[in-house]
């Protein structure tokens, strides 16, 4: 079978699909591989580095007409999927609202699609998880951003001048992001606490040094497979009144939470930033999805009352490099689980399977997640 890696066209998307050195490990398990010019670029993976292990180089169109397999990050434009073959599977990252536009096309042409972010949460799947390894890489960078916008440092130094107190950051969301962001910022010797409202994540976030601003749960919150799918605006409110008092005494913010397929939930509100110090930072992870600050701005940095607020929406392609090897690995763990060189199973009694499977030759499964 021929797998297609498209260049993404996604606005500040610089990860590719496949890396060079997962692509000969493809080559030599018997897959042919076509890449389009330019695709990893933004990742410093030349033409030369997939030419030398055997990919082919090629135009866009003969990517996706020639494909039997796309790999891509993004899901591809309405014009990349009409030109699929039929039958031809894509696997990318892909969510019901970017599903719903182009569902009628895909029926259309009958391809199978497979959702990189539906890979369910089970231990034999977890080298599949890109969902896990972009997250880590974001938690990292975000820490990172804080610092670079933050006007001190992060640790307390004591010099013949004076001492200087440690930085505290707060972060919301105690989930893969969330746990590398206070792993790296008390790297850096900050002071972190950090909020969730899944009250199991308390021991992992003391593990790692911080202190855990506990709220309790509640039976309006609904979680599955460890994320949450739902929660309450009486619950937020709440919420929202138990982290204000930290936030005021907060150098840097750092949010994380999101809730697959919705809007994220405001955590940070115009009254609590107004609260905060001159000079503090805060990171908003969630701008893609809406925020979880109210003046947080898609893609933008701004200041707003002596508060700067990033809103990058796509932190880990701020580490291009790292971010597509480790990508790489994760969709070619789950083409080699769904294939070989030759055909895909299809087995519809296994879950990694029916988890990941949005759509199967332009058909919705019954038993398809997406709504």
């Amino acid at each position: 079978m021929i797998i297609g890696v498209p260049k993404e066209t996604k606005s500040r998307e610089k990860r590719v699909a496949l890396t060079p050195q997962v692509v000969k490990e493809l080559i030599g398990k018997g897959f042919s591989v076509l890449v389009q010019k330019g695709a990893g670029e933004g990742s410093f993976f030349d033409d030369d580095l997939y030419s030398s292990v055997g990919a082919k180089i090629t135009d866009y169109q003969t990517v996706f007409q020639t494909a039997d397999i796309v790999l891509a990050l993004n899901t591809p434009s309405d014009e990349a999927i009409s030109m699929m073959k039929l039958k031809a599977v894509l696997i990318c990252f892909l969510y019901p609202s970017s599903l719903a536009c182009s569902l009628k096309l895909i029926e259309q042409t009958g391809i199978s699609v497979f959702a990189m972010n539906a890979v369910p949460r089970i231990s034999r799947a977890q080298k599949m998880d890109a969902l896990s390894s972009q997250s880590n890489l974001a938690g990292y960078k975000t820490v990172l951003l804080a610092a670079n916008a933050f006007g001190k440092i992060f640790p307390m130094m004591m010099t013949a001048a004076g001492t200087i107190k440690p930085a505290k950051v707060v972060i919301m969301g105690a989930g893969v992001a969330g746990l590398q962001a206070l792993a790296t910022a008390k790297r850096l010797g900050a002071i972190v606490e950090v909020s969730d409202i899944r009250p199991e994540t308390k021991e992992q976030v003391q593990s790692l040094g911080g202190v855990f601003i506990e709220l309790k749960g509640d039976n309006t919150m609904i979680t599955e497979g460890g994320y949450v799918k739902d929660i309450s605006e009486d619950f937020l409110l709440k919420q929202q009144a138990l982290i204000a008092e930290h936030i005021a005494e907060a150098d840097i913010v750092i949010t994380t939470a999101l809730i697959p397929g919705k809007k994220a939930p405001v955590l940070i509100t115009e009254k609590m930033v107004k609260s905060m110090r001159a000079g503090s930072v805060i990171v908003d992870m969630a701008t893609e999805q809406g925020g979880n600050c109210e003046l947080s701005e898609l893609d933008q940095t701004t200041l707003k009352f002596g508060v700067t607020i990033i809103g990058e929406s796509n932190v880990p392609s701020l580490l291009a490099a790292d971010a597509s090897q480790l990508y790489a690995k994760n969709i070619s763990a789950l083409l080699l689980h769904l294939a070989d060189n030759e055909t895909f199973f299809w087995d519809f009694e296994d879950v990694i399977t029916t988890d990941s499977l949005l759509v199967h030759e332009g058909k919705v499964p019954e038993y398809t997640k997406i709504n």
